[in-house]
C-alpha cells in the first residue's frame, strides 16, 4: 500500500505530550481477540493489526520519537496453528514488499532483531532487504522484533561471552553490564523509555527483558487493531506525567517527601 508514511509535521489539533520519550517499545497484543469479538477469522484481526502498525509508525514520526520497537512475532508464536503462522508470514511478506519503499522515502531506518538461522530463506532475504535499503536513513529507527525472545537473546549473549573467555579473547573481569549489553541484539540502541502493551494484559511476554529494567509501562485495555493516534498520544502523555528516578531520589525526595 503506497502512501503509508507521511513526513507532515504533527497536526496542531493533536495533543503534544510533555516529555516525549526517545524510545518506545510496543507489544501489539489482541489481534485474535479483536477478530473473535466481531465474529471474524483471526487473519482479519492480523490484517487490521497491520493497519494499526502503519498508523503507529506515522504517529511515531510525527511525535518525534527516535526509536520504535514493535514485537511482531515471538519465538513462542511458532506453536500457533500452522494455518495462522502461514497467514502471519504472508502478511510479513506483503508488508515488506508493499510498504518498504514508503518507509525508505520517509527516511525510516529498519532494524530486525531476533533469530534468523531457522527462518525460511525467502523470509531471511526480505529482512536483509529491508535493512540494507534503509541502512543510511537518519529518521525514525523502526526496530522489528521477529522470531524474537528475550530469554533466548540473553542466553545467546552469555554463550558468546563464555566462548570468548574460553578462547582467551577476554577475561571474566572484563564483563560488566555495558559489556554484556553489547552482545545483545539491541547493541547500540538506547533502552526503551516506555513500553506500551495493548489488550489489557500486564506482562512482558519475553520482550526486551534486559533492556526494560527501568522502562515505564502503559497497559491499554484496547486490542491492538483499535490502537490509533489518539491512544498513542495518550500513552505518551501518561509517560510525560511520570517522574523517573532510576532507583535514585528527586529534589522533592531530598526535601523530605521521600517515597519508597
Amino acid at each position: 500500500m503506497r502512501g503509508m508514511i507521511s513526513n507532515k509535521p504533527i497536526l496542531a489539533a493533536d495533543p503534544r505530550p510533555r516529555g516525549v520519550p526517545a524510545h518506545v517499545g510496543v507489544i501489539m497484543d489482541g489481534n485474535g481477540r479483536w477478530a473473535a469479538s466481531r465474529g471474524l477469522p483471526r487473519i482479519e484481526g492480523h490484517r487490521r493489526g497491520l493497519e494499526a502498525l502503519r498508523g503507529a509508525v506515522r504517529a511515531a514520526i510525527d511525535f518525534g520519537l527516535d526509536y520504535l520497537t514493535v514485537y511482531s512475532f515471538s519465538m513462542e508464536n511458532w506453536s500457533r496453528p500452522l494455518e495462522e503462522v502461514a497467514d502471519l508470514m504472508g502478511l510479513l511478506k506483503r508488508f515488506i514488499r508493499n510498504d518498504l519503499h514508503d518507509l525508505h522515502d520517509a527516511n525510516v531506518k529498519v532494524k530486525v532483531i531476533g533469530r534468523r538461522d531457522d527462518l525460511q530463506p525467502d523470509i531471511r532475504g526480505l529482512l536483509v532487504e529491508a535493512e540494507e535499503l534503509t541502512r543510511a536513513n537518519t529518521g525514525l529507527n523502526l526496530i522489528v522484533a521477529f522470531n524474537y525472545g528475550a530469554r533466548q537473546e540473553i542466553a545467546a549473549a552469555a554463550r558468546t561471552l563464555a566462548e570468548d573467555v574460553a578462547a582467551g579473547r577476554i577475561k571474566p573481569s572484563d564483563i560488566d553490564e555495558a559489556f554484556f549489553a553489547q552482545r545483545l541484539d539491541t547493541a547500540g540502541v538506547p533502552d526503551p523509555d516506555l513500553i506500551i502493551r495493548t489488550s489489557g494484559e500486564k506482562r512482558l511476554s519475553n520482550f526486551l527483558m534486559w533492556q526494560a529494567a527501568y522502562s515505564e509501562f502503559v497497559f491499554l485495555p484496547m486490542h491492538w487493531p483499535d490502537f490509533d493516534r489518539k491512544a498513542f498520544a495518550a500513552a505518551l502523555a501518561e509517560f510525560g506525567s511520570r517522574e523517573r528516578r532510576f532507583g535514585g531520589v528527586t529534589a522533592a525526595d531530598e526535601n523530605g517527601k521521600a517515597r519508597t
